[in-house]
């Protein structure tokens, strides 16, 4: 599939991504980072326990949390993975499609963390539970099959597992840079990735067929 080259097609990816840069603009020039992370960050042991004593609902934290980030490094490097694979994607799924992708991918990345560890009180914020499942649904509409087996569909789920590694080893990285700069650091949810990037490779062909249900 060919990748369109026009941004008229991509206009919730451009919506999500400005309101996300926006959020965290403000929050860190009012230094509210923390106080943020904890009301609106998904944190496991708020479903575990049923706590609804946060900023947001915890239903509704996992969106909450993909609009909050540790830092410009994040932000930046989620914000330009999304950008990068939001547009082709928005345009071959179409604006609904996309929007549930997004959401469908910021919950089942805070699924694939809760069942890792429902009892873990450490926030979880970040797009790129969302992201990875913009990321899967790429893979699966635009990836070339490099691997050989005789199998296209094999093929094809093998390339995308690749690069669900790969973007998991990115954030590896990132957050081990970013490790080396703060004292705090940063922890990266490996199962919210590997959730969100399955839910994205899942939601591709359901979404494209039902853009087109009626052509």
């Amino acid at each position: 599939m060919r990748l369109p080259d026009s941004w008229k097609n991509a206009r919730v990816t451009l919506a999500i991504t400005g309101v996300t840069a926006v959020i965290w603009l403000v929050l860190s020039l009012l230094r509210l980072d923390e106080w943020a992370a904890i009301g609106g960050g998904f944190i496991p042991a708020r479903y575990t326990y049923a706590d609804d004593g946060g900023m947001a609902p915890f239903w509704l934290t996992p969106l909450t949390a993909a609009l909050l980030h540790a830092g410009a490094a994040h932000l930046f490097f989620n914000l330009l993975i999304f950008v990068y694979c939001g547009r082709p994607v928005e345009a071959v799924l179409g604006p609904v499609g996309m929007a549930m992708l997004y959401m469908v991918g910021a919950y089942a990345a805070a699924g694939a963390q809760y069942a890792l560890d429902p009892l873990s009180i450490v926030p979880m914020i970040g797009a790129s539970g969302a992201v990875s499942a913009v990321i899967g649904a790429y893979a699966l509409l635009f990836g070339r099959n490099k691997v050989k087996l005789g199998r296209p569909r094999l093929e094809l789920w093998l390339n995308a597992l690749w690069l669900m590694a790969a973007w998991v080893v990115l954030q590896l990285a990132v957050g081990f840079a970013f490790a080396t700069i703060s004292a705090d650091g940063m922890r990266i949810a490996v199962a919210a990735h590997v959730g969100g990037f399955l839910a994205g490779l899942l939601l591709a062909n359901p979404l494209l067929l039902f853009r087109y249900r009626k052509a």
